[in-house]
Order: C-alpha cells, then sequence, then structure tokens
C-alpha cells in the first residue's frame, strides 16, 4: 500500500514539473536540465507503477478465475431473486444472519363497473 501511495505522489508531482513555464534564474536557457530531471522522475514514477502491476498480476488473475467459476451460481442467483427493487435493504440478525426481505406487492384496486366514478 506504501508504494501504491508513493507512486501516486510521484505521479501528481511530475505533472506539475513538467507543466512549469517559467525557467529559475540559474537554470539553462534551453531548460534542459529541468525537462531530464522532469523525465527522470516520470520515468521511475512508469517503472514503480510496472512493478506494482507485476506483483499484483497473479492475484487479479486468481480473482478472474475465481469469478469465472462463480459466474454459474451468480447467474442462478440473479434469476431466482428477479429485480432488486422487489426487496428491502439486507438486515442483519442477531445471530449474523443477513436475511433479505421480500417487499410485499401493493393490493390491486378494484375494478370499478363502466359508467361509475369514484368521488374524492
Amino acid at each position: 500500500m506504501r508504494r501504491l501511495i508513493l507512486a501516486l505522489c510521484l505521479a501528481l508531482a511530475a505533472g506539475p514539473l513538467a507543466a512549469q513555464t517559467g525557467a529559475p534564474e540559474d537554470a539553462p536557457k534551453d531548460g534542459g536540465d529541468l525537462r531530464e530531471g522532469a523525465d527522470l522522475l516520470e520515468e521511475g514514477a512508469r517503472r514503480l507503477l510496472r512493478g506494482l502491476l507485476s506483483e499484483m498480476e497473479p492475484a487479479l488473475d486468481e480473482m478472474g478465475r475465481a469469478f469465472t467459476e462463480m459466474r454459474p451460481v451468480l447467474e442462478d442467483l440473479a434469476e431466482m431473486i428477479g429485480d432488486i427493487r422487489n426487496y428491502h435493504a439486507p438486515e442483519k440478525l442477531p445471530n449474523g444472519d443477513i436475511i433479505l426481505r421480500r417487499k410485499m406487492p401493493e393490493p390491486a384496486l378494484p375494478d370499478l363497473p363502466e359508467g361509475e366514478e369514484i368521488e374524492i
């Protein structure tokens, strides 16, 4: 996690360095040293992010395989549940069980014979 935060800080710091418009008085007129420093910082951030990605790649591959294996079960569950709007928010019971209560459908209005109106 520290590496990720460091990489983000370096990447964010590289942007303003490259965006500076004025050159300091002791810098060469062509800005070569500043540009070279910004390029080195950018390259360092790139390498750090690549290293983090290569470390995370096995875990991401394993997660992808797990989701692939779970897909049929999740599709069956989604088919059983139907529209999630038919349920109240999940509740956690004191024993640790989690329940999803189905909303009760509202009673249908009675059909009125033709010609009758409801007084309001």
